[in-house]
């Protein structure tokens, strides 16, 4: 019997779960190199622009989507965007009318964020968008990265917070409520791996330390109907 059929025979329904995607890029050790280049011609551009000193962390301007012309760049654009609407399309299953909908997805925003020494940005949401991504760029690969140590295996991951956190602040636990825990998802940054959750969900970079620069791309989409209506449903005074 399934998780799903033993909740059923106990009378017990689950609602508002949080979805999230992952994605492996099938060329990764190619397109990272070249993204790693690109991306720190800009970090020295931009500091100049800005009239700073290089630092442990950078957050470049968010134009990425203007700024690179590269044909490499422009498919893994295509690549984003593709796994999004894969990963919009399953989450929402069940929810959108019957038949095919043709999707818009628009990028509100693209940037890419460097760190080291023990930087980290924490804890945010993302507004005026549904769902935000994180593709890993750079890292230590796993075995350096979590043998560092004061950090250990929480080295440079992204941390989501689930909607049960904010309950747990302060509250009281006992085996009751044990399915609010964990509160939280550690996603590790491997190369190559894109994340994808919905712009409302608290989440943060841990600090991280190691040979590599930690570098990701992150953007920011809204995803609406071709047609050029997202209405779902009708309104009525029943």
């Amino acid at each position: 019997m399934s998780p799903t059929d033993e909740a059923r025979a106990a009378g017990l329904s689950l609602h508002w779960p949080t979805p999230l995607g992952l994605h492996q890029h099938p060329d990764a050790a190619a397109l990272n190199p070249l993204l790693v280049r690109i991306f720190g011609a800009l970090r020295a551009t931009q500091l100049h622009a800005r009239g700073q000193a290089p630092g442990a962390f950078f957050a470049s301007d968010d134009d990425l989507l203007q700024r690179v012309r590269l044909p490499e760049w422009q498919g893994f654009v295509r690549w984003l965007v593709t796994c999004l609407r894969d990963t919009v399309t399953a989450a929402n299953r069940g929810h959108w009318p019957p038949g095919v909908i043709d999707l818009q997805v628009a990028i509100a925003g693209m940037w890419f964020q460097t760190s080291r020494a023990g930087a980290f940005h924490d804890v945010h949401t993302h507004g005026n968008c549904s769902w935000s991504g994180v593709y890993i760029v750079q890292a230590d690969a796993a075995e350096a990265r979590t043998a560092h140590p004061v950090y250990g295996a929480a080295n440079g991951v992204t941390r989501l917070y689930g909607p049960p956190f904010a309950a747990l602040g302060g509250a009281h636990v006992d085996l009751g409520n044990a399915y609010l825990q964990p509160p939280h998802l550690d996603v590790a940054p491997l190369p190559g791996q894109l994340l994808l959750f919905p712009s409302w969900l608290a989440h943060q970079a841990l600090p991280y330390d190691g040979t590599l620069e930690r570098c990701i791309v992150s953007f920011n989409a809204s995803v609406h109907a071709a047609q050029g209506s997202d209405r779902l449903h009708g309104y009525s005074a029943a």
